[in-house]
C-alpha cells in the first residue's frame, strides 16, 4: 500500500468459493458476528441477486468441491472463480475446511489453488487454516484439532487420522499440500508473526512464481498479525486458501484499527416446538449427539443403506417409509432424526465399500444415493408438513439438501455453536425457513437440542 489507511475501503471486502456447504456457512458466521454482513449463495449471484442484498460487505458461493476429482474442478472452477472475482473485492477467498481434508484425488486444495490463482493473480497466495474459535491450531507448519478439550496433531486425530476418504497421514501442512500441486510453498511460523517480523519474512519469499506462504495460527497474536499481514500485503488483489480463520484474522486486525465493534456477537435463536432432522455425518461427534438426541425424547431412524443403492423402486420405497416415519414422529410431537450411520465403527461405515462394490457402484456414486436419498427425504417430509426449521449434518449431506429444497441464499440468523450457526434460507429474496448446515466435527452433545430450543444445553 501507498498509505496506511484509516478506514475500511467502499464496496466488498471479500468474495469467497465454500469447498463443502457447512464450512461456508461457518465463514459467513466468522464474518457476520464480527460486523461485516455476508451473504451466502448457492449459484452464482445475479446482479438482481447482489441487489438484493445490498448491505452485503462479504460474497460467499457454496460448492461441493471438498469430495470431487481435480478433473471436476478442472471442469467447475474456473468460472465460479471467475464470477466472484467479477465482483471486485480485494480478496478471493477458496474457503477450505480447518481440518484440512484433501488429498491429490479428492478435494484437492492445491488443485483448486491452481485454478484460483488464475481468477486473481497476486504475488503471493495466503494459506491460513488455523482457527482457535474452532479449537484449530497451526505451529511452525502443523495443524492441531481439539476433541473434548485435548489437544491432537491432525496425523493422530481420532477423527481425521482415520477419515473414510480423506484420511490425514501428514500433519504438516506445507507437506501435505505439496502432494497436490507443485507451487512453490512456505511457511511464515509463529515465532516470526509474534516478533512483528511477518511483512520482512514475506519479502524475502516473493518471487515471479508467487508462492504459497502458509501462516502459523495459535492464538489471538498470531491471528491478528496474520489477518493484518493478509490485509496490509494484498496489494491490487489477492487469492487465499484458508479456513474461516481467514475471515477471523481479517476482523481482528480490523477490530483492532478500531474500524469493527470492540465485541463481536449474534442474535440469540429464539426456541421451536419441533424440529426435522438429517444426517450423513460418519463423525464420532455426530454419532454422540444422535445419542443424545435418542436419549432425550428425538425419533431417530435409520436409513437402510442397501435399499438406496438397489434398484429404484427399492429406493423409492425406502424413502417412503423413512419419510412416513418421520410424519408420524411430527405427528406426536416428537422431532424426527433420519441418519444414515452413527460413527466411523458403525458397520454401514466399515462395511459401506463392500456395499456399494456389491451394488456395481463406485464409492463416491454411492455415496451421492445415499446424500440425494436423505435430501429427498427431507424435502418430501417439508412438503406434507412444514416445519420452521431443520437441521442437516455433515458437508455433503448439506450440499444435497440445500439443492433439494431450491434455496438460493443464507444469511445468518443467530449463533449456536462455533461453526455451525442457525441460518435464514432464501428464495428469489423471501425468507422460507430457517437452517442449520453442522459438520461432522462440530457442536457439543447437545447440539440437536439447542437446534430446536434456541440456546446451548449442558452436555
Amino acid at each position: 500500500m501507498s498509505a496506511p489507511e484509516d478506514r475500511l475501503p467502499d464496496g466488498l471486502l471479500l468474495a469467497y468459493l465454500g469447498d463443502d456447504f457447512t464450512g461456508s456457512t461457518d465463514a459467513m458466521e466468522a464474518f457476520t458476528a464480527a460486523g461485516v454482513p455476508t451473504v451466502l449463495f448457492l449459484q452464482p449471484p445475479t446482479p438482481a441477486d447482489l441487489q438484493r442484498f445490498a448491505q452485503a460487505r462479504a460474497v460467499g458461493l457454496a460448492s461441493t468441491a471438498r469430495s470431487q476429482s481435480p478433473a471436476w474442478m478442472d471442469a467447475e472452477l474456473p468460472q465460479r472463480f471467475a464470477a466472484l472475482a467479477a465482483l471486485g473485492a480485494p480478496l478471493l477467498h477458496y474457503k477450505v475446511c480447518s481440518t484440512f481434508d484433501s488429498s491429490p484425488a479428492i478435494g484437492s486444495i492445491g488443485r483448486a489453488i491452481d485454478l484460483g490463482v488464475r481468477a486473481l493473480r497476486g504475488r503471493w497466495v495466503p494459506l491460513l487454516v488455523g482457527a482457535p474459535r474452532l479449537q484449530r491450531y497451526q505451529l511452525f507448519g502443523h495443524l492441531f484439532a481439539a476433541v473434548d478439550g485435548v489437544g491432537h496433531r491432525l496425523d493422530r486425530h481420532p477423527v481425521m487420522a482415520r477419515h473414510p476418504v480423506t484420511p490425514m497421514a501428514e500433519a504438516d501442512l506445507t507437506r501435505h499440500l505439496a502432494q497436490q500441486t507443485a507451487r512453490r510453498i512456505a511457511l511464515i511460523d509463529a515465532p516470526t508473526l509474534k516478533a512483528g517480523q511477518g511483512a520482512s519474512r514475506l519479502a524475502s519469499l516473493l518471487g515471479d512464481d508467487g508462492p504459497v506462504v502458509a501462516l502459523d495460527v495459535l492464538d489471538d497474536q498470531t491471528l491478528r498479525a496474520a489477518g493484518e499481514l493478509v490485509w496490509t500485503q494484498r496489494g491490487d488483489g489477492l487469492f487465499c486458501a484458508a479456513s474461516s480463520g481467514l475471515q477471523d484474522a481479517l476482523a481482528a486486525h480490523w477490530r483492532c484499527r478500531g474500524w469493527l465493534p470492540a465485541q463481536p456477537s449474534l442474535p440469540a435463536a429464539a426456541p421451536v416446538d419441533v424440529i426435522a432432522a438429517v444426517s450423513g455425518s460418519c463423525s464420532p461427534v455426530t454419532a454422540a449427539q444422535i445419542a443424545w438426541a435418542r436419549t432425550n425424547g428425538f425419533a431417530v431412524d435409520r436409513l437402510q443403506l442397501a435399499p438406496l443403492l438397489g434398484l429404484s423402486i427399492e429406493a423409492e420405497a425406502e424413502i417412503q417409509r423413512a419419510v412416513a416415519a418421520a410424519a408420524a414422529a411430527l405427528a406426536l410431537g416428537r422431532s424426527p432424526v433420519v441418519c444414515s450411520a452413527e460413527g466411523p465403527d458403525d458397520p454401514a461405515v466399515t462395511g459401506f465399500d463392500a456395499l456399494a462394490a456389491r451394488a456395481g457402484l463406485p464409492r463416491d456414486e454411492a455415496a451421492r444415493r445415499i446424500g440425494r436419498a436423505l435430501a429427498e427425504v427431507l424435502r418430501r417430509l417439508l412438503q406434507r408438513m412444514p416445519l420452521p426449521r431443520v437441521l442437516v449434518a455433515g458437508g455433503d449431506s448439506a450440499g444435497e439438501v440445500t439443492q433439494a429444497l431450491n434455496l438460493d441464499a443464507l444469511t445468518v440468523a443467530a449463533g449456536l455453536a462455533p461453526g455451525a450457526p442457525l441460518c435464514q434460507g432464501w428464495r428469489q429474496g423471501r425468507p422460507v425457513l430457517q437452517l442449520v448446515l453442522k459438520g461432522g466435527q462440530m457442536g457439543a452433545a447437545s447440539f440437536f437440542g439447542s437446534v430446536r430450543q434456541g440456546r446451548l444445553l449442558p452436555v
